[in-house]
Order: structure tokens, then sequence, then C-alpha cells
């Protein structure tokens, strides 16, 4: 059985364009983005299904940290064969040790710094499959579990290379149980940005880096070195993560007056996401030092506070940020005034 890969990290748009080249020197990564673009299929015709079903709270009491890691051993079946748990040594092999470390560093931040007890808030242990099928490009969250492909060694390598893709997959379990964002339209495309903002706020706090120092990609590394690209997307500044003969260019915009009309991609919602992404980055950007303590705390507090509706537009998102940041800082706050000024310059409010 092929789970239905509801959350992944490669848009639709940028596996079309790689499915497409006829040239004999990328005939691997082809038929590779050709195979993977037959697994998203299936979400276009359920995903209203998929999404549309809250998932209950819990209620339990969080413990601790518990990380299992499984191999396909490049088949298509889940959840492949238990190679590592918690508090157990690194096997030697890249993909399950990067997959086991970064799934850490997600659960690092959410505990540490947001306190909650893994993404469910109840302890929920993480778990994780690697060398998912065959020259398989793509990651994806399937409900359950991370799942992540090797690439097609032309265009893209492992996809555990990156932390934020990790980071940004695991964060859709997050939504999942907090948010619920139905993924289609603005609601997808913000359901998409809060897997892109949490994914870089993962990578910025297992590193350190302050606002300045971050890179703000999400994807950095995956691409091999034939690319001409940094990353899959840029939330300092959309549309400029790729510009590639045979990928095409990054598409997102970081303005409404860009927002893109169309019926793939859910509606685009690997596309339009560049909207609330690009507002995250200016909130944080105007608030300095490390993004998590204030920026992302808002954020934080606007998925699970129970203002964002499962069908929420940008404009709803926008007000109950605005909110959260009132209630945590005040009305008048430094904090308020740049969640304000980020929305009205990215368009989504006057």
């Amino acid at each position: 059985m092929h789970p239905h890969p509801h959350c992944s990290i490669v848009p639709p748009h940028l596996l079309a364009h790689l499915a497409a080249v006829d040239d004999p020197r990328h005939a691997v990564a082809a038929r590779a983005a050709r195979r993977a673009l037959v697994q998203l299929d299936p979400l276009l015709a359920d995903r209203e299904e998929a999404f549309a079903a809250p998932v209950p709270p819990r209620t339990a009491v969080g413990g601790p940290l518990e990380r299992r890691i499984s191999d396909a051993g490049r088949q298509e079946i889940l959840p492949g064969t238990l190679v590592r748990g918690e508090g157990d040594g690194a096997t030697g092999d890249e993909a399950t040790d990067e997959a086991y470390d970064g799934l850490g560093a997600t659960d690092a931040l959410f505990r540490q710094v947001f306190g909650r007890a893994s993404i469910d808030g109840a302890g929920l242990p993480l778990e994780a499959t690697v060398h998912y099928g065959e020259l398989y490009d793509n990651a994806f969250w399937d409900g359950e579990r991370m799942v992540f492909g090797d690439g097609d060694g032309d265009v893209f390598g492992r996809f555990t290379r990156s932390l934020t893709v990790i980071s940004h997959e695991l964060t859709h379990g997050f939504t999942q149980y907090s948010t619920n964002l139905v993924y289609e339209g603005q609601s997808g495309a913000l359901n998409e940005s809060l897997s892109d903002v949490f994914g870089v706020l993962v990578e910025q706090h297992h590193l350190g880096q302050t606002v300045e120092q971050a890179s703000w990609l999400v994807g950095e590394g995956i691409f091999t070195d034939q690319v001409q690209g940094r990353a899959l997307r840029s939330l300092a500044a959309p549309g400029t993560a790729y510009d590639d003969d045979v990928l095409g260019r990054d598409p997102q915009p970081a303005t409404m007056s860009d927002f893109v009309i169309t019926t793939s991609d859910n509606g685009g919602v690997h596309i339009n996401s560049g909207i609330p992404n690009h507002a995250f980055y200016l909130t944080a950007l105007q608030l300095g030092g490390f993004a998590w303590e204030r920026a992302g705390r808002i954020w934080f507090d606007a998925a699970v506070g129970g203002g964002i509706q499962a069908n929420s537009g940008f404009r709803l998102f926008a007000d109950v940020t605005q909110e959260a940041a009132r209630a945590r800082f005040g009305q008048d706050s430094e904090e308020h005034e740049a969640v304000r000024q980020a929305w009205a310059k990215v368009e989504v409010t006057g």
C-alpha cells in the first residue's frame, strides 16, 4: 500500500517541471519526478476528507522525547524496519542519523521554547522512515510519521540533509494537532507557511542564530551542484530561492499584488505561502534578536489559541497574530506594531 503524502516538501509545480524535461542528461531525475507526481494524485482527490475532520486534542501529560527511526529499504512500504530508537547510538547511516537528530532539534524548539511536549502537546513519539522508495524525490508527513526519500542523485540529494525539511514536515504534525488548517487555497497556504516558519525557527534555534545571521531558507542543501538554486523557498525574499533551466524559477509571491490564482497544487498552497512567510520574516526582522523569542512566540500563540479556524484565510490569520501580540506584549508594544506593519507591507491588511 502507498500512503498519501498529504504534506510534501517538494511542490507539484517543481516536480512537474522536472518530469517534463526531455534531456538524456536528466532522464533519471525526470523519471523520479514522474513517480513522485503519481503519488501526489490521490491527494488531489481526497484532500477534503483528509483535512476537514479536526483531530481531537490530546490531554495526557506529556512525557520525555521518544524517537523511532525505521528503514524502508528503498521499498514503498511503511513503516519499514526499526533501526534506531531513543537513546541508541549513531548507526553510521547518514539518513538515519540525520533524521534522528532533526527530530530531536524540532522537539527541542517546541519543548524548550514553547513548553509543548512533542508536536501534539502530550508527548507523542516522533517516528520517521528513511530510504523510502527507489530514487524517491520527496519527503512528507503522512499524518503519523515523517517519510524521507533519497532523491534521484541528479537534481535532488537525500532529503534528510536539510534540517529545515525535517522540521518543516514535522510541523505539519503540529498543525494537525492545533489549527488543522484545510490543505487548499489560502488556508492550505497558511498550513504550508506555518511549516516554513517553524522549520526555519528550528534551524535558527539549533544553530543559535539571530535574525540577521539566519539564511531564512527552506530546503537548503537538498539540490545537487547541478541546480542553479539555494533552496526550495526563501522567507526573506520569496521568488528568489532558485532559477534553473530544468526546474524553472521560484514562483512565490511576497505580496497580495502578486497572489497566484491556480487550480494546481491545491490552489497554490506551496506558492502563495510566500506571502504569510514574508510577513513573519518582516516581523522578526523588525524585532531583531532571536526570532523564536518574540515573533515565534506570537505565531505559536496564534496557532494554539483557538482563534484560527480550519478554513481561515490570510486576513483572519493576520488578525489573530495581531491579537496574540497584543495579548502577550501589550496594545502599544513594539511587538504588536511589528506584526501590524508586516501584514500591511505584504498587503494582507490595509
